[in-house]
């Protein structure tokens, strides 16, 4: 994710417009100041103890930080929907900012919404950002809110609620925990390169009952399922050596989670810091570093809106703990060609004694170009037929 929030700040000015042309400009010179810059921001080198309600919140001394929930929901009558409703925070300077202006922030906080519809193989992505000032978005510990314009996410004690609305698709659902909160990495810093620094402190909530109503077109949909959210926050991008990542969180139906991510390397290999979890049915973790696990991609599938070539189904195995899977998404085209363009989308799994349903993240695709044969679907619809029934 840290890739994303990089190409985006450099326009978020333009969203909430000041009301002169002064102001604007202004605006603008003041928010691309030291958007490459890590002066002054603290940086995840060491483990440090997390606290709560405190780290649901902000964490203002870092440049960058998300809140991220995906979920894979049923109707009574058992047709499946996924959703993924993500919101970032992203610092342009390290300093506390002399307002000069009520628009002036030095706080860009942006939203990916999105719902799958797999019986009509429809996927309906969208996104909003705005700065910090009068309201606009923003992030608060306690209660729990994390907001941009009317998408938000909001709880008291352990239920968050869920909302957001595009031109097509509207969730409203309530979250509920079974597991206790997870640390993944080295008691929650996840190292993403041998540089220091270069690394995120990271927990989710692997599992989550959620019920609520998905609209679609008007039509509403009463729905159960689980969810699943992670928080990362850091300063610290991507290496230079390093040119995106395959990211997993798969819900068994033995009551595990595997989370996986596999970063790759622009010479086509795989980085050694790439990591994972798998969390036992009560709770207990066993963190798997690059050798204990593999991810064989097996199918390709060619965006139709921008050319991008992503892998579509993969191979997992962790030897360790005798699991091998085959992960398929329940719909092809799930890109959200946005602002920038990466695939994120509800998958389904099977293997041996393991079935279940997960999310998958592919980021720094789009700016490799692929000549392979590969599997095309029009816009707006995806295959669910891969060999997974």
């Amino acid at each position: 994710m840290l890739s994303i929030i990089a190409l985006v700040v450099s326009i978020f000015s333009y969203i909430e417009r000041p009301q002169s042309k002064e102001e604007f400009r202004g605006s603008v010179v003041d928010a691309l100041s030291g958007v490459e810059e890590m002066d002054g921001f603290a940086r995840a080198i060491n483990e440090r103890k997390f606290s709560f309600p405190a780290d649901r919140g902000p964490h203002h001394d870092f440049q960058t930080e998300w809140w991220y929930y995906t979920g894979n929901l049923l109707d009574d009558a058992g047709r499946h929907f996924g959703f993924q409703l993500t919101f970032f925070r992203r610092a342009l300077t390290a300093e506390i900012m002399e307002r000069k202006s009520r628009w002036a922030s030095n706080q860009v906080y942006f939203a990916h919404f999105t719902v799958t519809d797999t019986e009509n193989r429809a996927f309906y992505p969208s996104e909003k950002w705005s700065r910090s000032a009068l309201g606009l978005a923003g992030a608060d510990a306690q209660p729990f809110r994390v907001w941009v314009a009317d998408w938000s996410a909001t709880g008291n004690g352990k239920i968050v609620r869920l909302r957001a609305r595009n031109d097509s698709a509207s969730i409203d659902l309530k979250l509920s925990p079974t597991k206790p909160i997870i640390l993944h990495g080295d008691n929650g810093l996840s190292r993403k390169s041998a540089e220091p620094g270069n690394a995120s402190y990271y927990y989710s909530q692997t599992r989550l009952t959620t019920s609520g109503i998905i609209t679609i077109e008007d039509r509403e949909f009463r729905v159960t399922g689980l969810s699943w959210h992670d928080r990362e926050w850091s300063t610290s991008s991507l290496g230079k050596e390093q040119s995106g990542w395959d990211w997993f969180s798969l819900q068994l139906s033995n009551n595990r989670e595997i989370m996986l991510y596999q970063i790759r390397l622009k010479n086509g290999g795989i980085d050694p810091h790439s990591s994972g979890s798998l969390i036992e049915s009560d709770g207990t973790v066993h963190h798997l570093r690059v050798g204990d696990f593999t991810i064989e991609p097996l199918d390709k599938w060619r965006s139709p809106t921008t050319g991008t070539v992503y892998p579509s189904q993969w191979r997992i195995s962790i030897p360790r703990y005798g699991i091998a899977i085959t992960v398929v998404p329940y719909v092809r085209s799930q890109e959200l060609s946005l602002t920038f363009a990466y695939w994120e989308g509800a998958v389904k799994f099977k293997g041996g004694n393991a079935s279940g349903n997960g999310y998958v993240e592919l980021t720094g695709y789009a700016s490799h170009a692929e000549s392979d044969e590969v599997s095309d679907s029009a816009p707006g619809s995806g295959q669910s037929d891969s060999g997974l029934k």
